[in-house]
């Protein structure tokens, strides 16, 4: 008999612990250690910060969903990987219940939102917002509400070293059209600052028509836009930016005025992850192999945005690569069929779908990419936007809680994303 662990009940956490547990034969133990005690829908926040979601619409308490599978759940810290005891320390109780052995480890924890790179920036002490939480997204919120009251200047964007390019043009594109619904655009200049080469980079080295298609919709909602910036600090009001051509010489010092902000941050790996030795890389991200194992140590696997990917190009400031959903659902379900394969007695051969497919919101209508595979050269290159792309979203979103409330195994991406972009592209040929 096993007992398999899953760290961290996110977007590849909770999939993983439902799909193991279906896979499985009941000798076997599930257990699920997360910090916290509920789930949150990530790709809804951007529409909590302008009200347009209620937290209670994003979020599911954990315990009770799993428990009803037959998994196990402990709602606390992981603050130490005892990788060769193959064991994990975690906060409070007593000594009996400050640690956890596991046969296999799955690593799903997400990333550490690296606020810290960027002097000022951050939710926490400093002075610009986030979405890459619920708790971040209200407090956008919150001081949007009083924003409202007397308009500025807004600026969004990313930080040098951020990987998560898409919810970022997403809220711009959100906060514009719920602007214009207020009668309030007029009063907003906004400004997009990105450290990509580029308007439509994406950390993807651009899908299709993505530049030309997103800066002409910049153009359209009047939204002017920095890119190659590489933020050095941020005060109350002002955020500064140095500007680099693509040979990385500075083109301008960028001093921008703002009256709210969210700026995306740099991600890390979580430290307890980060500090186990020869685990990760030196961002902290855990190094793994094609089966989605380590490459040191053979019971842990990993999946989502805490595992290492490298830059799809070298750029002048710092992008990483993105781990969208349908790539993470693939690296969950290679990592169930590989852990059932081993307790068998055969060797893991599943693999991950390393393919970039998104959905992206843009307030009244959206924009899709499909990149077959993530690094180029691609079989698929394909970059379209239309008002279906912000109903499909919003079908998305009720079907992946649906998924999460059920305990449904099933991939949800495969069977809704892409059946949707292939109804698209089926209308385009005729």
């Amino acid at each position: 008999m096993a007992h398999i662990v899953i760290m961290g009940a996110g977007i590849g956490g909770m999939p993983a612990a439902y799909e193991m547990r279906a896979i499985l034969s009941k000798e076997h133990t599930v257990t699920v250690v997360s910090a916290l005690d509920y789930f949150q829908f990530v790709p809804s926040n951007p529409w909590i910060a302008v009200g347009w979601r209620k937290r209670e619409e994003i979020i599911l308490q954990i315990r009770p969903l799993l428990e009803r599978k037959g998994i196990h759940f402990i709602a606390k810290t992981v603050t130490k990987i005892d990788a060769e005891g193959n064991k994990l320390v975690l906060a409070g109780g007593t000594p009996d219940e400050q640690e956890l052995a596991y046969d296999y480890l799955v690593i799903t924890t997400g990333p550490k939102l690296s606020f810290d790179e960027v002097p000022g920036a951050g939710p926490h002490g400093g002075h610009t917002h986030s979405v890459c939480t619920v708790d971040h997204a209200e407090a956008f919120w919150r001081d949007y509400q009083e924003f409202l009251k007397n308009p500025g200047p807004i600026v969004i964007g990313a930080m040098p070293g951020a990987s998560c390019f898409g919810p970022a043009y997403e809220f711009a594109f959100i906060v514009d059209a719920d602007l214009r619904k207020r009668k309030l655009r007029h009063k907003v200049p906004m400004t997009f600052v990105t450290s990509e080469p580029y308007i439509g980079h994406l950390g993807l080295g651009g899908v299709g028509d993505s530049k030309s298609l997103m800066e002409s919709e910049m153009r359209n909602h009047d939204i002017k836009w920095i890119t190659n910036g590489k933020t050095t600090k941020v005060e109350a009001g002002k955020l500064y930016t140095t500007q680099l051509d693509d040979h990385g010489n500075v083109v301008k010092e960028h001093e921008v005025p703002f009256k709210l902000s969210m700026m995306l941050p740099a991600f890390k790996g979580v430290d307890a992850v980060a500090a186990v030795p020869e685990l990760c890389n030196p961002r902290g991200f855990v190094l793994i192999d094609e089966y989605q194992r380590s490459k040191k140590y053979r019971n842990i696997f990993s999946a989502g945005v805490c595992v290492a990917i490298p830059p799809v190009e070298v750029t002048p400031v710092p992008t990483g690569a993105p781990k969208t959903g349908y790539m993470i659902e693939t690296m969950v379900t290679a990592i169930c069929h590989n852990i059932a394969d081993e307790l068998a007695g055969k060797p893991a051969t599943a693999k991950g779908t390393w393919n970039a497919i998104c959905l992206a919101d843009m307030g009244d209508d959206g924009a899709a990419f499909v990149a077959l595979p993530q690094i180029p050269p691609r079989n698929v290159n394909w970059f379209k936007k239309g008002k279906w792309v912000h109903l499909a979203k919003i079908a998305f979103e009720k079907y992946f809680m649906r998924k999460m409330k059920t305990g449904n195994s099933e991939p949800v991406y495969e069977k809704y994303v892409l059946k949707a972009l292939g109804i698209v592209r089926l209308h385009e040929k005729h």
